[in-house]
């Protein structure tokens, strides 16, 4: 079908893009309102619905894991424009602070409306990012520790 291969399209190039540093990409796509939960109870977790609150968590996240870069492994894409659904396996990896590597697997679930993104929940093995979390922590960056960005 050609609109889910425009959406996989789509989706691949916001992750080049924040690749790249650009995170307002991913913020700009997002529809007002919109839903944004990684699941966990740690620096990076939490429930945002602000765009506000967004930019300030890709702040926080490039912050903590600088160079830290995403490879789009699958995009799955079903229903039409007015509400799709995607699903993204991505890898995460990156250098930490310690000379050890970040390496982790991202499960996304996404909701669009009309070419926005109304919902995101993101999944990954939390062991592996709580751990990564301390190591940036003891390297002087108290923020990795912190509670999640809300709001």
């Amino acid at each position: 079908m050609v609109y889910a291969a425009i959406v996989r399209s789509r989706v691949r190039s916001t992750f080049d893009q924040i690749n790249a540093g650009n995170y307002q990409a991913m913020v700009d796509g997002l529809d007002s309102p919109f839903e944004y939960v990684f699941h966990g109870t740690h620096a990076l977790g939490g429930r945002r619905v602000t765009k506000d609150a967004m930019v300030r968590w890709w702040e926080r996240t490039l912050d903590l894991l600088p160079g830290a870069k995403f490879e789009v492994l699958e995009v799955l894409v079903n229903g039409g424009p007015w509400k799709t659904r995607i699903a993204v396996r991505n890898r995460v990896s990156g250098p930490l602070p310690n000379g050890e590597r970040y390496e982790n697997l991202v499960f996304q679930f996404m909701t669009l409306r009309w070419g926005k993104v109304s919902s995101v929940e993101t999944v990954e093995d939390l062991q592996v990012l709580e751990r990564a979390l301390q190591i940036v922590a003891a390297s002087g960056k108290p923020d990795a520790l912190a509670d999640p960005i809300l709001g």
